[in-house]
């Protein structure tokens, strides 16, 4: 089983910590509806990528930033309202990385595409009154939900940096947020891709080339899609597991030690690290 040494993991959220895709489903179903289009193309389409440049697109709203705020908020409360649940592996993960964590190494970050909206009343409709709180909107929502911590380091969202997925920014600005080299970390998402030092955990396309993109390692997690799809797609992970039961993360000396099952047989590791 192989291991890998980074200063901090990089975890996409929606995909590889929870999954929100009913809510998703319903969400781009009902703007569909609401613009007409073709909801179920839309979420093919559009899955890893920001919400903000999705919407912009797909509701020919580019030009209306006040509607295209307000439409963000709608289209994530229909998410929460979907009921967003926990993927296996993860709260196990998280506690083993937080159990040594500090403030000079926080261990990981979330990098999402979801939105800060600074929630002036005039963007909620009366229908989702609990979202006009000046804070991230959607993401500390679902966490509460699932039941996953909030990272000690915070989270990145879209409004945190300029360019999305693919491009490298979303990663280069995690790695900034845990105070590290982006070249020491790991991003994981529903695909992984590793950097040296850095680990990424991703499971979209877009977000495996922007994790490779800003000089990480990569591990693709087939939540989201099949092992034959994610070596068909050219993303080229470095690891691919079956989920992050097959993930264990601990301690030595300041420095996260991942060690990485690759097994296509349904026994996950256990703690001990037997496989």
């Amino acid at each position: 089983m192989p291991s890998i040494t980074v200063d901090a993991i990089l975890f996409d959220m929606d995909g590889t910590l929870i999954d929100s895709t009913p809510g998703v489903l319903r969400a781009w179903d009902a703007f569909g509806r609401a613009y007409g289009f073709d909801g179920a193309a839309a979420a093919h389409d559009t899955h890893g990528r920001r919400l903000a440049d999705t919407l912009a697109e797909w509701c020919k709203l580019g030009n209306d930033q006040e509607k295209l705020e307000a439409e963000i908020v709608h289209f994530e409360n229909e998410v929460i309202q979907g009921g967003p649940v926990v993927l296996p592996g993860v709260l196990d993960l998280l506690e083993q990385i937080n159990a040594g964590s500090s403030p000079s190494a926080y261990g990981w970050t979330i990098i999402t595409s979801g939105m800060y909206i600074p929630s002036p009343l005039h963007l909620l409709s009366s229908s989702s009154p609990d979202l006009a709180i000046p804070t991230k909107v959607f993401t500390p929502k679902a966490l509460a939900i699932c039941n996953v911590p909030i990272p000690a380091a915070g989270y990145v969202t879209s409004n945190d940096i300029k360019n999305g997925k693919p491009h490298p920014d979303p990663f280069l600005a995690g790695a900034k947020q845990c105070g590290v080299d982006p070249t020491r970390c790991a991003y994981l998402v529903p695909f992984i891709d590793r950097i040296l030092g850095r680990l990424v955990v991703e499971d979209a396309p877009s977000g495996l080339k922007a994790g490779r993109a800003a000089g990480a390692q990569t591990l693709a997690v087939c939540t989201s899609h099949t092992r034959e799809k994610i070596e068909a797609s050219g993303a080229n992970p470095d690891f691919i597991v079956k989920d992050l039961t097959r993930v264990l993360a601990k301690w030595v000396d300041g420095k996260l030690v991942v060690d990485i099952d690759e097994a296509t047989s349904d026994q996950p590791c256990s703690t001990n690290g037997i496989c």
